[in-house]
Parts: C-alpha cells; sequence; structure tokens
C-alpha cells in the first residue's frame, strides 16, 4: 500500500432522498387563463424590474398553498364575466399546475379569479418599483452627463498625450467598458417603462365576480 492509498479514506454521509415525483413535479408545462389586461401588465412588470422569469414568479405565488386556500375561500362557487379577459399561456412548474387546478376543485372557485387575486399581493412591489423607476431616470440623466464629460477627457489625453500612450489607452479601455454599462442600464429602463402607465388601483379591481 503506498502512502497515497493510506490517506485515502471513504467518508459516508446521510443525504435526503431525490424521488421521482419531486423531479417530475419541477417540469415545465403550458396552462393557459383568461385574465384581466391588469393582471397580466402586473405579472410582466415585477418579472421586469426585478429580472426574474415569469415561471419563478408564477411558481413563487402559486405554489403558496396556505395563501391560495385562504383566497379560494373567499371566492366559492362564484363566476367570472368573459368580458375584458385575455387568454394568455404562462409557462408553470407542473407541481404549481397541480395545486391550482386542486385548489380550485377543491373549493369550487375559479382558477382564472385564483391566480387573480394571487397577482393582487404583488401590488406593494409595484408600488414600490414604479417610485424607484422615477429615481433610476434621474440617475440615468447623471450618468449621461458623467459619460459625457469622460469622453471629452479621453479626448483631451488623446490631443495632448497622443492616441497611443499609456495613459490614453487606459482610459479608453474605461471609457469603452462605462459605455457598455451606460447602454445596458438604458436599455433596462427602456423595458421597464410599461410601469409608466400601470395604474395600481387598476389592480385591486382585475377580478370582476359575476352570479349569472
Amino acid at each position: 500500500m503506498n502512502q497515497n492509498d493510506e490517506n485515502e479514506q471513504i467518508i459516508g454521509i446521510s443525504l435526503p432522498k431525490t424521488f421521482t415525483s419531486d423531479l417530475r413535479g419541477r417540469q415545465s408545462v403550458r396552462a393557459t387563463f383568461k385574465l384581466s389586461e391588469g393582471c397580466i401588465e402586473a405579472i410582466s412588470i415585477v418579472a421586469a424590474h426585478l429580472g426574474i422569469k415569469q415561471k419563478s414568479l408564477f411558481d413563487h405565488l402559486v405554489e403558496d398553498a396556505r395563501t391560495l386556500k385562504s383566497i379560494a375561500r373567499e371566492i366559492q362557487n362564484i363566476k367570472l364575466t368573459k368580458q375584458g379577459r385575455i387568454q394568455k399561456t404562462f409557462v408553470i412548474s407542473r407541481r404549481s399546475l397541480i395545486s391550482l387546478e386542486n385548489v380550485s376543485k377543491n373549493f369550487n372557485a375559479p382558477r382564472d379569479a385564483l391566480v387573480e387575486l394571487s397577482v393582487q399581493r404583488l401590488l406593494p412591489i409595484i408600488v414600490k418599483e414604479r417610485e424607484k423607476h422615477e429615481k433610476r431616470k434621474k440617475m440615468l440623466d447623471e450618468i449621461s452627463k458623467h459619460l459625457e464629460e469622460g469622453e471629452r477627457l479621453l479626448s483631451k489625453a488623446r490631443g495632448i498625450l497622443g492616441v497611443e500612450d499609456t495613459i490614453s489607452r487606459k482610459l479608453e479601455s474605461v471609457m469603452t467598458f462605462y459605455e457598455n454599462a451606460y447602454h445596458h442600464i438604458v436599455s433596462f429602463i427602456e423595458k421597464s417603462k410599461i410601469i409608466e402607465e400601470f395604474q395600481p388601483e387598476d389592480l385591486k379591481r382585475i377580478v370582476i365576480i359575476t352570479e349569472d
């Protein structure tokens, strides 16, 4: 037995088992709902502003079984009007879909209403992100001015020291990185503009219930 063999050890660790049902529950499936425009916008806004996938957001809302059941108790045996509702397909986990359908069936609560009322929980996030969006736009103005100053400084360095001078080249590298970051910021803010036209008050009225 060599020295390496003497140092070798077999370490046994008791780990929790992974079951096939758990893995299958995480599979992505497509589910179609008929939701209000405000509900669909709310999902898009939060996903865009927080930089997360709509699937992750949807799963977070639906997998909260306790809250989902609490909502279902409040809307037992009701129906939704078809007017003003948009058919929308989302990618969610199989587990979320099963949870949603089970609660809907057990409480006789419309699946679409469960989704919409769950989305209402996003309202505080939307209000907060709307305020932050305005602050980001103001910061973008300052960043833009700072970028222009940096470009003027680079031009000055090139004029005095030459394009190939070490300082000019280092400064050029910094400005290239700065400019790329600036364009990413602009793109993010442009993509987030959907929140500017969104009315938080409308989210509270996204569920229209009828007894017909």
